[in-house]
């Protein structure tokens, strides 16, 4: 096997390593950061979703709880100010989905998924905890979902919570008396779910991937032919002409010319070396000769 053969095994063993760690690594980065800049969105609504809800009670909820007991206003709810204010952005962003949901809600198409429900129970069995996030497959692809409690902290909650008999008649009129009630101070109702695509982020992370390996392997055939090119010029041809000129003088031909000795590298270590051999044997012949 000549020296350029395993010169090149041993490249392409450590390019091939160095190949599958970059791409590991990589490819963990980039799924890593799509998926925190999903989590980012996902939050960003939540926020949003918060700050229509505390709107509402602040600004909106003073100036008409007169008019509650003649005409239950929907709009006053911060639940369902957050719903559909959010549901206004899905109609751009329609992958984007908000939900209050709630294991006995009001309005009913707050009642939860069978997944939801447990985001709930979660929130139930465990009172500290604050957000719960995850990923779940649709048909859409991977979507990641960010949780939060909604907790019954305002007894004035349980005033169209706590039974038909003390809740707005305006309110009974529009949703009945079958739903809603039954809710405690201090008590995990429900839970708010936002929902956020992945396919996006991913195809990004995953083009951003191919090129970061793509980019990678061209950087290592260049290395590979200027490794090689000085390979040849700095090792293989110096010593293929010295292994050429031993053959000569071996047979006794020694008007081959002497070998250049300028630099400290090990090839010219090998040239003054095989110069003083060849000056050696020369004259050893010679006195052979004489």
């Amino acid at each position: 096997m000549g020296l350029r053969l395993k010169f090149n095994l041993v490249l392409f063993a450590v390019f091939l390593a160095g190949f599958a760690v970059a791409g590991y690594v990589s490819r963990t980065l980039l799924d890593r950061h799509a998926r925190a800049q999903v989590l980012g969105e996902a939050r960003l609504v939540m926020e949003a979703a918060l700050a229509v809800r505390g709107y509402t009670v602040d600004k909106v909820r003073p100036h008409l709880i007169d008019q509650m007991d003649r005409q239950f206003l929907p709009q006053t709810v911060p639940a369902f100010a957050a719903t559909e204010t959010l549901n206004e952005l899905r109609k751009k962003y329609s992958n984007y989905a908000y939900k209050e949901a709630t294991l006995n809600p009001t309005n009913l198409r707050d009642r939860p998924a069978d997944w939801e429900a447990d985001l709930i129970h979660s929130f139930r069995n465990d009172g500290g905890r604050r957000e719960i996030t995850g990923q779940r497959e649709t048909p859409t692809g991977p979507v990641l979902y960010i949780a939060h409690p909604i907790r019954i902290e305002s007894p004035a909650c349980l005033q169209c919570h706590s039974t038909p008999n003390a809740a707005p008649p305006s309110m009974i009129r529009i949703y009945g008396s079958a739903n809603g009630f039954g809710w405690k101070l201090d008590e995990v109702v429900g839970a708010q779910v936002v929902s956020v695509p992945m396919s996006v982020p991913l195809a990004n992370a995953a083009q951003a991937f191919r090129t970061f390996m793509i980019s990678l392997a061209a950087v290592f055939a260049a290395v590979f032919v200027a490794l090689n090119l000085l390979l040849s010029w700095l090792i293989i041809r110096p010593v293929s002409r010295m292994s050429a000129a031993a053959d000569k003088i071996s047979t006794g031909d020694f008007d081959q010319p002497e070998f250049a000795e300028t630099g400290n590298d090990e090839v010219a270590v090998l040239a003054r070396s095989f110069n003083r051999m060849r000056r050696s044997l020369e004259k050893a012949m010679q006195m052979i000769d004489g």
